[in-house]
């Protein structure tokens, strides 16, 4: 039998601030980058887009060698890779069986789900800005050692684009984590679901035309392009609450409802 005990002069009160929300950012930030699994994951990220440049720069026409170009091969495995880092967040206590000692620490599950989604933010953020230093410097070896034509024509909207496609991926991995609440099942369900849809979309010829009002990434592919406009905003609205608002709300009400083991 335990019994909860407090130093003299020191009562608890009811209603304290608790842990400060910039400490449980830093925890959950530490979780995601000093862990095992954290640290390989993103070496692999740093690997597979380093790669990806390498492979781009030496296999594309010099025509193709600009900074556009250049982003759009840097964001699209981090933006396939990144959302595993927010499902690895919101799954880690209840796949590890640790949530008894974060929730007894900060028993308000809302403020640690809040510090994950903002160190999961703060990573992807991190990564966009990789992303545009890595693709700038690449362009400069482009133009500067393969002739290429060295164009850095993106601006804001280039900025903004690739932001929010980021943004959406990472939503995406935190939609799945909390709704499935097993790294394993949602790491699964986030690499099988969106692609099996997407083949049929493009197999099936009656359903092809409908295809970026369901299909997530058929909705995406012209926020990738930055050429998105018209009824393309609709569809990509429509398909994320399909997709991430709804699955997201679900698993945050099942995740601050669900008994800690």
């Amino acid at each position: 039998m335990t019994a909860l005990t407090t130093s003299p002069g020191v009562p608890l009160r009811a209603g304290s601030a608790g842990i400060p929300m910039t400490r449980l950012v830093r925890v959950e930030l530490r979780k995601l980058l000093d862990t095992r699994s954290g640290a390989w994951l993103l070496a692999g990220i740093a690997l597979v887009t380093a790669g990806a440049v390498l492979l781009y720069l030496f296999t594309t026409d010099a025509s193709g060698l600009t900074f556009e170009h250049l982003v759009n091969v840097t964001v699209l495995p981090q933006a396939l890779l990144l959302p595993l880092l927010g499902i690895m967040a919101v799954t880690g206590e209840w796949t590890q069986r640790t949530g008894l000692v974060t929730h007894t620490l900060e028993p308000r599950r809302g403020r640690v789900l809040a510090a994950k989604f903002a160190a999961t933010g703060i990573l992807g953020v991190a990564s966009v800005v990789l992303t545009l230093a890595l693709a700038a410097a690449a362009n400069v070896a482009g133009s500067a050692w393969l002739e290429g034509t060295g164009s850095w024509a993106y601006g804001l909207r280039g900025v903004g684009d690739t932001l929010l496609f980021v943004a959406l991926s990472l939503l995406q991995g935190l939609a799945v984590g909390t709704l499935l609440m097993n790294t394993a099942a949602a790491i699964v369900a986030y690499a099988v679901l969106p692609t099996a849809f997407t083949l049929l979309f493009s197999m099936v010829d009656g359903l092809r035309d409908k295809a970026g009002w369901i299909d997530l990434s058929a909705s995406q592919d012209p926020l990738f392009r930055h050429s998105i406009a018209g009824v393309e905003w609709l569809q990509l609205l429509a398909t994320t609450v399909w997709w991430i608002l709804l699955p997201l709300a679900a698993g945050v009400w099942r995740l601050l409802h669900r008994e800690i083991t």
